[in-house]
């Protein structure tokens, strides 16, 4: 339990140059927290909402001063006084006074950038690094990293369809093996795509986005480098894409730039044939949210062959994700605590996920800083996976720097990677 004595919150800039909320916040007993608050190009239709002005005249209607004032005096008067507040009674507090469904009144960017800074500051009055604060039972992972090296859809300027083409490195017996593969591979991939001229410019996550035709040549690419890399795709290095349907889901079809069109059934045919033809081990938001049929369809036809992961679908939000397990929809769902709006409400979701063998993948959002708190929920939560971009950009790399400095503290023997993927690599 802790004492609240200060809460301050500024308008920054994340890795867009877009303003977004860090807040900072002292506790009664000295110890100091500070959250920013991440924010996302590709966003679910169902997220909680990020408020902002609107002001086209400031910041290109980006600007979230107000939600900053509405911080620093309403929010501040709340919660600065002589009450003792637990991570869930100061989440739930601030959740009854924006009082609305999707946190309208004052914003997922305001609520989020509370719960974040005091999950900093309490980590710190208890003397405990902050991975440790987000666990129970002290059982602990270091987590593959899905790692975004080619980016396409809203996440960079070309003509690919798909938003992201990642590798797994999971054939590795630490996190830190994981990472150099990563990062020997990604530096690989630039030399290849420099020979073929194509450009090696980067996209909002780190990874590189040439003009590259088509996914497949996109994943016929990334093969050859991690060959050239030295490692063995589909078994040491394999591939996952977020496909991020929902951006060209239109009038019941899946129309795709090349001019092709298909419904959900004929989309499910060519997602299969992918993964039958490269070693795919996770496929993300490959049906629209609007196309539970097309999940269901899915989810049949996959889910015993490799990871489904719903997030546009899903949104982080525990009354939806219930939906979905109702409904056999996917087999896992990626956390973003910005979709939901609080650490509580983000660890409640884990929860269930946990509790009806879906598995969970801690995520970043395009639009990121140099906070690294996924860095923390993902080994505190035993996820045994992150999503945090690309090998470039120090808003990505920051991350895979936490977790270094996490596995130097709790070993190597942390990195479970069998635990998460073992059911599809017998």
């Amino acid at each position: 339990m802790s004492i609240i004595k200060s809460v301050k919150a500024r308008q920054i800039l994340d890795s867009r140059g877009n303003p977004t909320i860090e807040v900072d916040m002292e506790l009664a007993c000295g110890s100091e927290g500070r959250g920013i608050v991440p924010s996302g190009a590709s966003t679910g239709a169902l997220e909680a909402l990020e408020l902002r002005d609107g002001d086209n005249s400031i910041y290109l209607g980006k600007s979230v001063i107000n939600t900053v004032n509405l911080i620093n005096k309403e929010v501040s008067s709340k919660i600065s006084s002589s009450e003792d507040f637990t991570q869930e009674s100061l989440d739930k507090l601030l959740i009854d006074l924006d009082g609305t469904d999707n946190k309208k009144r004052l914003g997922a960017n305001a609520i989020l950038g509370v719960s974040l800074a005091f999950s900093h500051a309490n980590a710190k009055s208890l003397d405990k690094p902050l991975y440790k604060t987000f666990s129970h039972d002290n059982n602990f992972s270091l987590p593959v990293p899905m790692m975004n090296i080619i980016n396409g859809g809203a996440h960079a300027n070309n003509s690919l369809d798909f938003q992201e083409f990642m590798i797994l490195p999971i054939g590795f017996d630490s996190f830190s093996e994981s990472l150099r593969a990563g990062v020997e591979i990604f530096h690989g991939l630039k030399s290849k795509l420099n020979k073929l001229s194509l450009s090696t410019a980067v996209g909002d996550e780190g990874g590189f986005a040439p003009n590259i035709s088509s996914n497949k040549e996109a994943l016929e690419v990334i093969l050859d480098s991690i060959s050239h890399a030295g490692y063995e795709p589909g078994a040491e290095v394999f591939l996952g894409l977020d496909v991020a349907s929902s951006e060209f889901y239109k009038n019941g079809k899946y129309e795709l730039s090349n001019g092709i069109s298909y419904t959900n059934t004929e989309f499910c045919d060519y997602l299969e044939e992918l993964t039958r033809s490269y070693p795919i081990i996770s496929v993300e938001d490959g049906m629209s949210e609007d196309d539970w049929e097309g999940w269901s369809l899915l989810t049949s036809t996959l889910s015993s062959k490799l990871q489904l992961v719903g997030d546009d679908v899903f949104v982080t939000n525990p009354k939806i994700f219930e939906k979905g397990i109702k409904e056999e929809i996917a087999n896992a769902i990626l956390i973003k605590f910005n979709q939901i709006g609080t650490i509580t409400e983000t660890l409640d979701t884990i929860a269930m996920a946990k509790k009806n063998n879906y598995n969970y993948i801690i995520s970043h959002r395009s639009g990121e800083t140099e906070d690294v708190t996924i860095a923390d929920l993902a080994v505190g939560t035993a996820s045994g996976q992150i999503k945090t971009g690309s090998l470039s950009r120090s808003d990505r790399t920051s991350k895979y720097n936490q977790l270094l400095r996490i596995e130097e503290e709790l070993g190597t023997s942390f990195f479970n990677k069998d635990d998460v993927f073992g059911r599809w690599m017998k």
